[in-house]
């Protein structure tokens, strides 16, 4: 069932990654989960820079064409279903090292629910000051690492010590996956594909 593990990892979230582990879903049901929440900050962050404007703490409020929001935002939605793919085959690619034998469903599984308090931090754009944004936004970096950490060694069925230094490394890969996000961003900007203002 899409969504279904949703309540449980911000309520009870060790015990809702024995569940996943224990019922183990398939591929598919892991491809609408990230379908469906990366469209949280895609539509969030269009309706606020096409139609609430940007408080940046200086000036006046900051608005894009409509047209400009539509590619920044669907650009955001397919790097952002891109980012996770590419977590969870850096984690399936790194198992060995640390013994581990998890399909690339597990893998996949992993870094979709670890994602997910990033991805619903896009309702926050709804209020877009820029301050506001921010603290959320490491308020649910940390959540997702802190779920990283205590679903690596039920996901992938590993001691804890060892699952440490593997999240500790599935973090790493994911800030150097951020950065190039960010990168390609800055690239794409500077030949033409930048933000259009009103």
């Amino acid at each position: 069932m899409i969504l279904n593990h949703l309540m449980g990892l911000y309520t009870h979230p060790k015990e809702e990654w024995h569940t996943i582990e224990q019922n183990h879903e398939a591929l598919r049901s892991s491809l609408s989960h990230i379908v469906i929440i990366a469209l949280i900050p895609a539509i969030c962050s269009f309706i606020a820079t096409s139609q609430i404007g940007w408080d940046l703490g200086v000036g006046e409020r900051q608005f894009l064409t409509t047209q400009s929001a539509m590619i920044m935002s669907t650009g955001m939605y397919f790097g952002l279903i891109g980012g996770v793919f590419a977590l969870a085959y850096l984690a399936f690619w790194m198992a060995k090292t640390f013994d581990a034998k998890p399909s690339y469903t597990q893998a996949l599984e992993l870094a979709a629910y670890t994602a997910t308090p990033l991805f619903m931090v896009g309702l926050s754009a709804l209020y877009p000051t820029l301050w506001f944004i921010m603290v959320i936004g490491l308020a649910g970096l940390a959540y997702s690492v802190y779920l990283l950490y205590t679903g690596v060694p039920i996901i992938m069925n590993i001691p804890e010590e060892k699952g440490f230094i593997y999240a500790s490394s599935v973090v790493t890969a994911g800030l150097v996956l951020l950065v190039g996000l960010m990168a390609s961003s800055v690239i794409l900007w500077s030949v033409g594909f930048g933000p259009m203002y009103q």
